[in-house]
């Protein structure tokens, strides 16, 4: 497989990780490339690399494991109970050199640390941060946060860590869980934070200052002005022969009545398309990466949901994100015309992996264990902004409803966009739209400012 050419900056972080055993995060604002350096590492490592993601849907992204089925770790807070490794998890931690982390944002505290307790158990090498592993984790705290704690849950976590966010783990602040399995010293294990600048996404310098802005919750007046006033429009009417814009909402039940109401507005034949899925693919359709039936009629509004891999070394005809329209449902193929050029489109592949170890070249393997085939196609009037995540528009209606409930959220819809002019505001935003965690606060800029 070829990847995409790195920048300079990449290209730096690239070799950190390859020619050091160092601790590494990369972060970095929406748009600077942390996918395109993930993807990289990943097929040009010389290492002994294990890729894994905190969700199904995550993991299937970059082609990894999840962390509790890699790990084979309870759902859960795990705290200090006993961690049961059986022989062939052992020997795939052994085979480990560098374990990447995919969205580590979502990995809370407690987790992190059973991963940091699951390498040394594995390796034998309990005095030793991550048994002698090097992590390397990708990710935005200021856009996603791990599933907050409830209940019991909560009061653990508050009586043991910081906060619930993975660089409170005390992996990485030296606290000893009291089994002298996490004691690594007063300074924890030591994490190298470097901070992708580059924005790909967006060119107009001010935009992205506004952007940045809306992510460290730093709105000015002026700035709340520009953007509620370019979103105060209309958004085209179809009718005029214009597409339909997409959505981005807070919530699923929004999206899907968007969607429902949009299709049933079409004349002509609902078809439905059923996902053919074979082997453990998790837990129901949260997990999947597309609809396990997909509802089109000749004029739906979709978008893609994987890259075209094309021919080789031609461009690609439509990449993750993308939006066309249906114009024709015949049998194996569903064409979309995108800005003017239709597509033939088939269905294509999920595979699921599971890593193992090759006792005869010594080293990990990756084996399919699922694989899940439907159209790489998602109804598209509308869409969640956390599924939203990494794609990018050159137009939005951004619709928050009642109110951006997490941290993060309306910084990830604005950021889609390429350009201020494509915004579309259902309502004016609101000072309490711009929510930032203060625990990704302090850490952050104190990280940033040591690295």
């Amino acid at each position: 497989m070829t990847t995409p050419a790195l920048s300079a900056e990449q290209e730096a972080l690239f070799r950190l990780i390859e020619d050091t055993n160092e601790h590494v995060f990369v972060t970095g604002r929406a748009g600077t490339g942390k996918s395109t350096l993930l993807q990289h590492l990943a097929w040009n490592t010389k290492k002994q690399v294990a890729v894994c993601a905190p969700t199904g849907v995550a993991a299937l992204n970059v082609e990894g494991q999840t962390i509790h089925s890699l790990f084979r770790l309870p759902v859960g807070l795990i705290a200090g109970s006993q961690i049961e490794q059986s022989d062939p998890a052992r020997k795939i931690m052994n085979a480990i050199d560098t374990l990447v982390i995919d969205e580590i944002s979502m990995v809370n505290a407690d987790l992190m640390d059973a991963i940091d307790r699951s390498l040394r158990q594995a390796r034998g090498r309990r005095g030793e941060p991550f048994g002698g592993v090097q992590i390397v984790m990708f990710g935005d705290p200021y856009q996603l946060a791990p599933v907050p704690p409830r209940g019991d849950e909560l009061m653990y976590i508050r009586d043991h860590y910081r906060s619930f966010w993975f660089f409170d783990a005390k992996v990485w602040v030296g606290e000893s869980a009291g089994d002298g399995i996490l004691d690594v010293g007063r300074h924890g294990a030591e994490l190298h934070v470097r901070e992708l600048v580059d924005i790909h996404r967006q060119a107009d310098p001010a935009f992205k200052a506004m952007l940045n802005a809306v992510r460290y919750g730093r709105v000015t007046a002026d700035i709340a002005q520009i953007l509620n006033d370019t979103g105060a429009r209309t958004p085209p009417d179809p009718a005029d022969g214009e597409h339909p814009i997409i959505t981005l909402a807070t919530r699923n039940d929004i999206v899907n009545n968007i969607n429902r109401r949009h299709l049933n507005e079409l004349v002509g034949r609902e078809q439905t398309a059923a996902a053919e899925i074979s082997g453990d693919f998790g837990r129901g359709e949260a997990g999947y990466p597309a609809d396990a039936e997909l509802k089109l009629k000749v004029g739906a509004q979709v978008m893609f949901l994987r890259n075209d891999t094309g021919s080789y070394g031609e461009p690609p005809r439509w990449v993750n994100g993308t939006i066309g329209t249906v114009t024709r449902i015949a049998g194996e193929t569903v064409r979309v015309d995108v800005d003017g050029e239709e597509f033939d489109v088939e269905p294509t592949v999920w595979e699921r992996f599971r890593y193992s170890y090759n006792a005869a070249s010594k080293s990990l393997s990756r084996d399919v264990v699922a694989e899940f085939t439907q159209f790489p196609l998602r109804l598209a009037w509308a869409v969640t902004i956390h599924k939203s995540q990494g794609k990018t528009y050159d137009r939005a209606i951004v619709d928050l409803g009642s109110g951006a409930f997490a941290p993060g959220q309306t910084y990830v819809a604005l950021s889609r966009l390429t350009s201020l002019d494509g915004l579309y505001l259902s309502r004016a935003l609101r000072p309490s739209d711009i929510r930032v965690d203060p625990d990704v606060q302090r850490w952050m800029q104190n990280a940033l400012r040591q690295s």
